[in-house]
């Protein structure tokens, strides 16, 4: 047990504070009486700008304090051994949490992509190098580490079993399978207009059952289930748009599978790209597949990865939403918000902690292979050095893929091997 005074005891220091102990099996306790800090007999850290002789200090930056958001002038700098954010120049490691892991930058920016996504090229991790490390967790312990030597607290950081999470975000469940009317009649006419042979006799022999639609690798996803693995699936069931092309949600043998599917895993919605602008159409989505499953849906990840922070995670908040898995970038792999655990999102306009989890990715199939032009070989290397990170400073190792990129299918012949690669990590690391 380990004391800190401070001047204040906001609600942004114990948003941080039970990330950087508790997540370590660490309990602190914290109070702003002079007297009572002063006569306590236990451990004690002076986390202000007030003098306690004899004791340890270290001040803070201003940021777990203040109830606005406020712009800092962010930099870098070493705490004790590991280099961390500078706030107006005060180097502070549990500031540097709170606004990795609250997204901070994210309200500060008008920085988008065509798709208005916050991209890694604009992120302060990526600034100084560190997106592939999970730097909240090397940030806590580098803390704790300093504590440690000092005295305050026993500790040693161990090495930790990251469990393995597969997820499949199912954009479009088969390639030609339950396409009807307009978009049966467009599709084919868009193979006669290229001369693609190939596509017509397949869909051809697809629709005739001689063999089988190249996006259905539904039993291999439900083998992993029986491997033992917790299986997230996300499924859109928007309207058909420019970015929403799954098959309709009211097909009887699309709703079966779904069905299928959710004997064996979880099945969450995959918010359509137009809901993330509209609410009235989250709401729609969300209740078709809680009819078809006859059930409440409480998981959820966006479709195209569109986060607007705090817009998104209201909304889904609002629709009953518990559990988001969006928390990760499309053109760039690591982590996001410093670190692979999951933890309660923080509103900063409300300045308030949230009952909605959020559950980061570390890396996406097309991250690899369309937007970073990565080999099965290359990307291997990737993940190696990612589930390393995470087996050294905790979190799931939770990775995303498709339906249509694991059935070694077109552009994706071979990554299957490479999402088994994923799979088997550690049994490599168990030798």
């Amino acid at each position: 047990m380990i004391l800190l005074f401070v001047e204040e005891i906001s609600t942004r220091l114990i948003y941080t504070l039970d990330f950087v102990f508790k997540e370590r099996g660490l309990e602190y306790t914290l109070t702003n009486d002079f007297n009572e800090f002063e006569n306590a007999k236990v451990h004690r850290l002076n986390y202000s700008e007030r003098y306690f002789d004899g004791i340890l200090q270290f001040p803070p930056a201003s940021l777990l304090f203040d109830e606005e958001l406020t712009v800092y002038g962010i930099g870098s700098g070493t705490f004790y051994m590991e280099k961390c954010l500078t706030f107006n120049d005060k180097v502070d490691p549990l500031a540097s949490v709170f606004y990795i892991l609250s997204r901070m930058e994210e309200y500060m920016t008008t920085a988008e992509d065509e798709h208005g996504r916050f991209t890694a090229e604009n992120s302060v991790l990526s600034r100084f190098g560190w997106l592939q490390k999970a730097m909240c967790d090397r940030w806590a312990v580098d803390f704790i580490s300093f504590l440690h030597v000092n005295g305050l607290v026993e500790f040693q950081n161990k090495e930790h079993n990251a469990t393995i999470l597969p997820t499949f975000d199912i954009d479009n469940v088969f390639a030609y399978q339950l396409k009807h009317g307009f978009r049966k009649i467009l599709s084919s006419a868009k193979d006669l207009m290229r001369g693609d042979r190939f596509r017509m006799n397949e869909r051809k022999l697809v629709l005739q059952g001689t063999t089988k639609d190249p996006y259905d690798t539904y039993d291999y996803i439900l083998s992993i289930a029986d491997r033992g693995f917790s299986v997230n699936m996300f499924w859109l069931l928007g309207d058909y748009a420019k970015y929403d092309k799954n098959v309709s949600f009211k097909d009887t043998l699309h709703q079966r599978l779904i069905r299928k599917m959710a004997i064996k895993t979880t099945v969450g919605i995959h918010p359509s790209y137009k809901s993330n602008s509209y609410e009235y159409f989250l709401l729609n989505e969300k209740e078709r597949l809680e009819f078809i499953l006859n059930q409440s849906v409480e998981h959820s990840r966006q479709h195209f990865l569109k986060l607007k922070l705090p817009a998104t995670y209201r909304s889904i908040s609002t629709m009953g939403i518990k559990h988001d898995y969006t928390m990760g970038y499309a053109d760039q792999v690591g982590f996001r918000a410093g670190t692979a655990r999951s933890f309660p999102w923080f509103d900063l306009r409300k300045n308030s902690i949230s009952d909605l989890t959020i559950h980061p990715f570390a890396y996406m199939d097309g991250t690899l292979q369309e937007y970073l032009k990565l080999t099965p070989s290359e990307s291997k290397l990737i993940i190696a050095s990612l589930f390393e990170e995470v087996k050294n400073y905790g979190g799931d190792f939770q990775m995303i893929w498709h339906n249509e990129t694991i059935g070694d299918y077109g552009k994706w012949n071979g990554w299957k091997e490479v999402l088994e690669f994923t799979l088997d990590l550690n049994k490599t690391e168990n030798g």
